[in-house]
């Protein structure tokens, strides 16, 4: 049982070291990509909304 589990901490201690980490400019310039795509996304997202609880007021009323 140990040593499965050890030979399992080892196996991801030598995947880890495989890994190519994003540089921190790489890192900066996705988290702004994102940001600015959720942005646009809430925006979409709150005017499709509000034109669509406009024409269920015109329905129900």
């Amino acid at each position: 049982m140990f040593g499965k589990i050890s030979r399992f901490l080892s196996d991801v201690q030598g995947e880890m070291g495989k890994v190519t980490w994003p540089t921190r400019e790489e890192l900066s310039s996705s988290t702004r990509i994102v940001l600015g795509v959720t942005l646009v996304l809430a925006l979409f997202i709150f005017i499709v909304d509000y034109i669509l609880a406009g024409i269920m007021d015109l329905v129900l009323i």
